[in-house]
């Protein structure tokens, strides 16, 4: 809460440093989540109108203080608080050639500003639900809000009809930005040499972004576990989480802080006690289980399902269109208690056909799911060229 009201604080202070004959695109994201979903469609506006400057904002403290420092703006802050005094002053100063708003920001006031600006305004990687305001009855003030925006670029004809049915018409269906962004993971060097020395050629669980919940049903497996290796990720990596983990695990285990000097094909359990090399280290798995599930919300699944392995997850996902997506077509699995996680796991290491079919089930349904930034981007091109 500290960092969510001291962060804004700086915020006109450093959209001072804009010039005002800037060519300038926004973005505005929640979280770290939605940040991901505009990074496809940044890089494609970096490569095709390099004159223009790229400014990102931010609601949420664990989105901004990750993603403060990227390369990829020329500007990343805090979104100011919504009030009209503020998103007059932000927008004035800001006043990009289009306005991308990612997934679900819906700030009233700004929204009335930009139109009142008449500001090509967009929303990407949009979803929408029958709970959401804008479909009650009493909503009709927070429907005209959505009226800001020149077009909905959404995930899913759900989302599409549900728009349609308050008189909406400005809608494509595209899809979700994060596989175009995902898809590119496999065309980085994703080599780790400390993994490689660690798995040793043996058959590796990689669990990531792991919460408490999880971890007590992979302590339970792990020490019941033989013949098999596993990589664990957790969510949170302070020194007192970290440790209370490791003393729960009767294996041999090592942490990530630790491996220098030290023969890692000895050990059983490798704990990354630090952030940024999960995506890689899934690229060493024969199967996965993403975290969340148990009630924090469910973390990434799509970054492990490109590269077609099996994935578990939590019962709570229904939030979450890929997994729901994923769970039908059987490519990822929920589990909700001990037995049936040691179940599914004891079937993926013993069972090689099932798990070589159930990862390919992920393969093909990343690679069917790409293509949403190309789109967004003939959009954005036309209006820049206007």
């Amino acid at each position: 809460m500290k960092l969510f009201i001291s962060g804004r604080e700086k915020t006109f202070e450093k959209l001072s440093l804009l010039k005002k004959n800037d060519h300038k695109i926004w973005f505005h994201v929640a979280s770290l989540g939605e940040f991901e979903q505009a990074i496809p469609i940044i890089e494609a506006v970096k490569n095709n109108y390099q004159e223009y400057k790229i400014i990102v904002t931010f609601f949420s403290p664990s989105g901004y203080e990750i993603r403060k420092n990227s390369n990829l703006a020329d500007l990343v802050c805090y979104l100011p608080f919504d009030t009209k005094a503020n998103m007059k002053r932000f927008v004035e100063i800001v006043h990009p050639e289009v306005a991308i708003i990612v997934k679900y920001e819906f700030w009233p006031n700004l929204l009335r500003q930009l139109k009142k600006e008449s500001i090509p305004t967009i929303l990407v990687s949009g979803i929408f639900r029958e709970n959401q305001f804008f479909f009650n009855p009493i909503g009709k003030w927070m429907r005209k809000s959505l009226t800001a925006f020149h077009h909905f670029f959404v995930q899913d004809l759900s989302s599409k009809s549900l728009l349609e049915s308050i008189k909406f018409n400005n809608i494509s269906i595209t899809g979700d930005t994060r596989f175009d962004r995902v898809s590119k993971i496999l065309e980085q060097d994703n080599s780790l040499p400390f993994i490689s020395e660690f798995k040793n050629n043996q058959y590796t669980i990689v669990a990531g972004s792991t919460w408490r919940e999880d971890e007590e049903l992979l302590a339970h497996y792990i020490n019941n576990s033989q013949g098999e290796k596993f990589i664990i990720a957790p969510h949170t990596v302070d020194s007192k989480s970290i440790h209370k983990l490791k003393a729960s695990l009767k294996k041999e285990t090592i942490l990530y802080s630790e491996k220098e000097g030290k023969n890692l094909s000895e050990y059983t359990v490798f704990i990354i006690d630090t952030i940024g090399l999960l995506t890689k280290i899934y690229s060493y798995a024969d199967a996965a289980y993403v975290g969340g599930a148990f009630g924090t919300g469910l973390h990434n699944i799509l970054e492990p399902a490109t590269f077609g392995i099996p994935i578990v997850i939590g019962p709570e996902y229904s939030k979450f269109k890929e997994a729901l997506d994923l769970v039908e077509l059987n490519g990822c699995i929920s589990i909700n208690n001990q037995l049936t996680f040691s179940s599914i796991f004891r079937r993926l290491k013993n069972d090689i056909y099932f798990r070589n079919e159930t990862g390919k089930i992920n393969d093909i349904y990343i690679k069917k799911n790409k293509g949403a930034t190309a789109q967004i981007m003939q959009y954005i091109n036309t209006q820049l060229s206007l």
